[in-house]
């Protein structure tokens, strides 16, 4: 709202200006159509810019400053050359026989040669390199573009995945978000599949990548390069592709897929996987610690059950083949992390109610504690 109310008071004085210039040609020149000419050619002016301000929404401060501190440092290096330049030609105006005016035309020539030059140079640098240094206004100051690091480039299957979502709301990610446009004609390919579970997990996908576009708190940007080693026909699988770019522009593939994230390790690329960060977030459970579970089906060794967290961790039940079906207590053994996920092994406890007493803290058997007190044995009476 600010923005339109900024570019409604920028066209009216326009229009302000557009009168004032009609005004000016007809009285001094007493010429209508002068005057509606110069009038036209303000309003002309005015409509360029307002069309330019709303057709290029993709605007950086990094490139404004840039262009602003390009300009300063080519006018002032034009300057400065320009007196050199100066005393040259005076110097030899003599022996090539100028006259004064010829002089100074050749003077004025030269300066605003050489300006433009140094400013062309200055700012051509300066756009080139704004990722590497940024510009503090009222302080100059160049320093390394360190906010949020190398940006992160989405894979079909983690869009698909979804979690991206929900982690970029947390404000965890700080980073520019990097969408290829050959990960988005994958995804519409996929949604346009004959097969209805692959067209649900495409339409899944775009409905993710318009969630991202609409979070406030990142940064997301569809990219429509291709990768840098990638030549004009040449057929490349997504995956390829996808290393190849996050390789050219200095990131990190996020990702779910297995053969991507190898693919991704042998060229040398940062991958983030998604699995392996959720992994990294579930609850640790300890040897000796009590957990309650269902045991949802036998397993694949002999007496083994199996029953599964509230996060989806495996666990597997010695002794618990004969459970299944039913609400049991456990006490962990070990835990066993691997790059698919975190499994934990235990056995059934029999422990009397109210009593939480893990195996080794008390030296009695939780079976074995009275109900008068935890660590009385049966023996002794409570004092």
């Amino acid at each position: 709202m600010l923005l339109w109310l900024l570019r409604g008071c920028f066209a009216a004085l326009m229009l302000g200006v557009a009168v004032f210039a009609f005004e000016f040609v007809y009285i001094e020149f007493q010429m209508v159509a002068g005057a509606v000419a110069a009038a036209l050619a303000v309003v002309a002016v005015g409509a360029v810019v307002i069309y330019t301000d709303i057709r290029e929404t993709d605007k950086h401060i990094a490139t404004i400053s840039s262009i602003y501190f390009g300009l300063l440092f080519g006018l002032l290096l034009g300057w400065l050359f320009g007196m050199g330049i100066e005393a040259v030609l005076k110097m030899f105006s003599k022996p090539l026989q100028l006259s004064d005016d010829q002089l100074q035309t050749l003077t004025v020539l030269t300066r605003a040669l050489i300006t433009l030059i140094t400013s062309y140079v200055s700012v051509s640098i300066l756009v080139q390199t704004r990722d590497d240094f940024r510009f503090i206004i009222p302080y100059v100051e160049f320093s390394k573009q360190v906010k949020g690091g190398r940006p992160l480039v989405l894979d079909t299957s983690v869009i698909i995945d979804g979690r991206i979502a929900d982690l970029c709301d947390t404000r965890l990610v700080d980073t520019k978000i990097i969408v290829p446009r050959f990960v988005l004609q994958e995804l519409q390919g996929i949604a346009d599949s004959s097969d209805k579970l692959k067209r649900n997990r495409g339409r899944r996908g775009l409905d993710i990548l318009k969630k991202l576009q609409t979070n406030t708190k990142i940064d997301l940007l569809m990219h429509d390069g291709n990768a840098g080693e990638l030549k004009p026909g040449e057929k490349m699988r997504v995956d390829e592709r996808l290393v190849l770019f996050t390789k050219a522009v200095g990131g990190r593939v996020v990702t779910n897929d297995f053969n991507l994230n190898k693919i991704a390790q042998l060229q040398g690329v940062d991958v983030i996987n998604l699995n392996e960060v959720a992994n990294s977030l579930k609850t640790v459970a300890l040897p000796g610690e009590y957990l309650n579970l269902k045991v949802v089906k036998v397993g694949d060794q002999i007496g083994q059950g199996v029953g599964y967290l509230e996060d989806g961790t495996m666990v597997v039940i010695e002794q618990g083949r004969n459970l299944v079906g039913q609400e049991t207590s456990i006490v962990v053994t070990s835990v066993l992390q691997t790059p698919a996920g975190r499994m934990i092994f235990g056995r059934p406890e029999q422990r009397l109610s109210g009593s939480y007493v893990p195996v080794g803290q008390s030296g009695l058997h939780p079976a074995t504690i009275p109900p008068g007190g935890k660590d009385t044995p049966p023996d002794q009476p409570k004092i």
